[in-house]
């Protein structure tokens, strides 16, 4: 059983397919860890290269035989219709939680099974301490 907290930087991404037509799209990230789920701000404006820096953090308890995943979900901002999907990435997370830091990487991002630009994300992954796990779940300490 792996538990902790996992940091997840949003950089940014680049190549974004643009789906407003008369102005520049306003991009958004939806970051889905289990049913934990995340949003980034709106880049207003940013069209296809947002910029994000944001960091999202996540407290993780997975086992040891499954394969974790962190879902990301690119999101076009709209003001008077429902937000169109841009794209999505699913980044596998057992290197990070084996590692406990990767440096930035570049993910692909498919909107149906098609390539439609990258996201730039970095991962940290902070093991727990046995007395944060009895804290968490509300467990007896005794006191000196």
């Amino acid at each position: 059983m792996v538990r902790g907290k996992l940091e997840v930087l949003l950089i940014s991404a680049k190549g974004l397919d643009d789906s407003d037509f008369l102005n520049r799209m306003d991009p958004y990230v939806i970051l889905t860890w289990r049913s934990n789920e995340q949003k980034s701000t709106v880049a207003k404006g940013a069209g296809s290269e947002p910029e994000w820096n944001e960091t999202f953090v996540f407290k993780v308890y997975s086992s040891a035989d499954n394969s974790p995943q962190l879902s990301l979900k690119i999101m076009d901002s709209d003001a008077f219709s429902a937000d169109d999907l841009v794209g999505e990435a699913s980044i596998p997370l057992e290197a990070v939680l084996l590692e406990g830091s990767l440096p930035p990487d570049v993910h692909r991002i498919v909107k149906d099974e098609e390539y439609c630009g990258e996201i730039k994300i970095k991962l940290t992954f902070t093991p727990a301490e046995e007395n944060e796990e009895e804290e968490s779940y509300g467990g007896w300490n005794q006191s000196a």
